[in-house]
């Protein structure tokens, strides 16, 4: 698997962060006096970035460009200094990367979280594995499935996309690794389901984090 690169979804890939996104947006939306939302609504809320995600959660009427922005706000603030109360990393994925990176193959992380979230999580749960980059949401960046983030991280791996594979848990990262050429690997254990991720085409799907390592080692 040497000079290999793999690029990683975060939320609902590598941590299970639904928790404490939910949480999030729950202040936010109590700031205000409405209706929380159930867990099963966030998974489908997420995977589009930050301001996608309270847009979603707040009520039709209050989806104006200022009220999503002071909505955002309110979430960021109380979000990055409560990000991981309730996050944790998928069964066996922190050995996975770590065996990974042993091997030499590269490693990055491409997310639609904003940047100082997608740095926070992966210094607090992966503190000794080495990242070529860790992608977040950055100014004049577009989100996936724009394939922005990708194109900068190939840059920095200077490596071929023939030995590259991206691995998510949605459509999104599906499509954005078939637009940036490279393999695409689908996770179900995440947010979204294994039929959205054959229905947007991934060339293998993973069920459990050694069944990840196979399909790796086998590309």
């Amino acid at each position: 698997m040497n000079n290999k690169l793999v690029i990683f979804d975060l939320d609902g890939t590598l941590l299970n962060t639904i928790g404490d996104l939910a949480t999030g947006c729950d202040h936010m939306l109590r700031l205000r006096n409405l209706p929380t939302h159930s867990f099963e609504d966030y998974c489908s809320f997420v995977g589009n970035g930050i301001m996608r995600l309270v847009e979603r959660a707040l009520p039709a009427e209050l989806r104006t460009e200022e009220d999503v922005a002071a909505a955002r706000r309110d979430f960021v603030n109380y979000y990055i200094d409560h990000i991981d109360l309730h996050t944790h990393p998928y069964q066996g994925i922190v050995e996975l990367v770590n065996g990974l990176s042993k091997e030499g193959v590269k490693l990055a992380v491409a997310s639609n979280k904003f940047q100082a979230g997608t740095e926070k999580l992966i210094k607090k749960f992966f503190p000794h594995t080495e990242f070529v980059m860790i992608c977040g949401n950055r100014e004049g960046v577009p989100l996936k499935p724009d394939t922005a983030l990708v194109d900068l991280i190939l840059q920095a791996a200077d490596i071929e996309r023939t030995r590259c594979v991206m691995v998510g848990d949605s459509a999104v990262d599906i499509q954005t690794a078939k637009g940036a050429g490279i393999v695409s690997v689908g996770v179900s254990w995440g947010f979204r389901s294994r039929t959205e991720l054959e229905e947007a085409g991934a060339d293998y799907i993973a069920d459990s984090a050694s069944q990840l390592k196979a399909i790796l080692s086998a590309i």
